[in-house]
């Protein structure tokens, strides 16, 4: 199993922060029990708190901080919109809300590309938390790659290639939209290198 990541600044501001403090306890609520495919068999929670690191180390505020680490929880668990306004206040919310697909949409690439459709509209807060999610799922699928070869491929219901193109589509729109972020040129070494590891691990059959 792989080591947790540190995440110093995330704890410091959840030890300064009851907005942080709230976000974490709830994170850590709605994913429980529940393990990030590629990771190494870390607790799922480990990835959202992995983007708020991101977004603290570039300066972010605590409600930024907060909707990173409740980003995936109202996609990947029972928590909905309106309890998580209830819970951390309508800005967080909304945040999330920005951030989380549309599951109501089987096919996973028009998923993905109505999300870029609704990222289109929000503001630079909520790009920011994608950019940092885009460039954590990208980093973490390169160390499982190194780690565990193509196998880790069968810990996905999409094929890797697919995540890459979603993931391309994604920086584009985002060098689009919002080039001044911080996580752009990290971003786009992480996908020129997870496109070198997927050629190696799988490599194109010879004609």
């Amino acid at each position: 199993m792989s080591t947790a990541p540190r995440t110093p600044l995330v704890d410091a501001a959840a030890e300064r922060s009851a907005l942080v403090r709230l976000a974490l306890e709830t994170a850590t609520e709605a994913h429980a029990g529940q393990v990030r495919n590629g990771s190494g068999g870390l607790p799922y929670i480990e990835h959202p708190k992995a983007v708020a690191e991101r977004l603290a180390a570039a300066g972010y505020g605590d409600e930024v901080l907060a909707a990173g680490l409740l980003h995936d929880a109202v996609e990947d668990s029972e928590l909905t919109v309106e309890e998580l306004r209830e819970r951390v206040g309508e800005p967080v919310a909304s945040l999330v809300a920005a951030l989380s697909d549309d599951e109501s949409i089987e096919a996973y690439r028009e998923r993905k590309r109505e999300h870029r459709r609704r990222i289109e509209a929000v503001d630079g807060d909520a790009l920011a938390i994608y950019a940092a999610d885009k460039l954590t799922n990208s980093t973490t699928l390169s160390e499982a790659l190194a780690r565990e070869g193509s196998g880790v491929a069968g810990e996905f219901k999409v094929p890797l290639g697919l995540k890459l193109e979603v993931w391309e589509a994604d920086a584009e729109l985002l060098r689009r939209l919002a080039p001044e972020l911080p996580f752009l040129e990290p971003l786009d070494t992480a996908l020129s290198h997870l496109r070198e590891d997927l050629l190696v691990a799988d490599p194109p059959a010879r004609g």
